[in-house]
C-alpha cells in the first residue's frame, strides 16, 4: 500500500512539474499594430517641452531626425570615442 501511495505521489508531483514548465502562447488577438513613423515625434507642435524632444527639432522633419540619431549613435561607438 505504501508503495502505491509513493508511486502516486511521485507521478502527481512529476505531472505538476511538467505542467509548470509549459508556456502560454503569446499571440496578439488584435493583429499587427502599425505605429507612426519615428520622426513624427511625441507631440503635434515643435518644441513642446517633453523630455523626449531635442531642442530645435521640428515635428515631421525626417532629415533632422536622421542626423540626430546619427549623432547620438556616434557618441556610443567605442571605436569613434577612442580614436
Amino acid at each position: 500500500m505504501k508503495r502505491a501511495v509513493a508511486t502516486l505521489v511521485v507521478l502527481a508531483s512529476g505531472a505538476m512539474l511538467l505542467a509548470a514548465c509549459t508556456e502560454k502562447p503569446q499571440t496578439n488577438a488584435e493583429g499587427v499594430k502599425h505605429d507612426a513613423v519615428p520622426w513624427s515625434g511625441t507631440g503635434t507642435q515643435a518644441n513642446t517641452g517633453t523630455a523626449f524632444t531635442a531642442p530645435g527639432w521640428k515635428v515631421g522633419d525626417k532629415t533632422a531626425w536622421e542626423q540626430q540619431i546619427k549623432a547620438r549613435s556616434n557618441g556610443q561607438n567605442e571605436y569613434i570615442r577612442e580614436n
